[in-house]
């Protein structure tokens, strides 16, 4: 278990930070861009859980949703450990997202698509207030997945991380579509050079 007695260390004042296995890097390192964004992404899926929690009135669509996102939330801070560690340097990784989560992922989201219309065109950024930040998640998760990919062409990254953000974002997509149609809130699709379609 990991023990944090005081919170700043000053060790960062001249613009470094340290990695898992102590070794000190740049802040604006690959790897540390990396990980931040999955932890801004572990933020915002905190935010999501919160407001998932007060809003609407299906029960359980609520709590399907917030389970599967306390999941997610969990596999994020692995991907954020395995992403502090620098195989390439012999350290350990300290964990990562088991393989099985993408399929995790696959089945969740066959099994709320089964419940949506098809799309006829994109979907615009919407939907309610959770669908809203839904979708908030996923582009973040897009950044996250190129930064990690970028970093991935200078230094060693476990594939099954790359694979579980890739899954991830469809995944916010789709659950950003299922919770507005379980909420009873309208989603607004993309009409090129046209007006809203509300």
């Amino acid at each position: 278990m990991v023990r944090l007695n005081r919170i700043y260390t000053r060790s960062g004042d001249a613009g470094t930070t340290m990695l898992a296995s102590g070794q000190r890097v740049p802040k604006e390192d690959p790897r540390i861009a990396a990980y931040g964004t999955v932890d801004e992404l572990n933020a915002v899926v905190g935010l999501v859980r919160e407001r998932g929690g007060r809003h609407g009135e299906d029960e359980q669509a609520k709590a399907m949703l917030d389970g599967e996102l306390a999941r997610v939330q969990q596999r994020l801070f692995d991907l954020g450990a395995s992403l502090a560690s620098r195989p390439s340097n012999g350290d350990r990784v300290v964990a990562s997202v088991p393989a099985a989560e993408a399929t995790h992922l696959e089945t969740l989201m066959d099994k709320m698509n089964e419940e949506l219309p098809p799309l006829e065109s994109f979907v615009l950024p919407g939907g309610g207030p959770v669908g809203a930040m839904l979708h908030l998640a996923r582009t973040v998760c897009r950044r996250a997945e190129r930064e990690a990919f970028a970093l991935s062409r200078l230094e060693a990254v476990e594939a099954d991380d790359l694979r579980y953000l890739n899954r991830l974002s469809d995944a916010f997509f789709v659950m950003g579509r299922w919770v507005a149609l379980r909420q009873g809130e309208p989603e607004t699709l993309w009409l090129p050079g046209g007006e809203s379609s509300y």
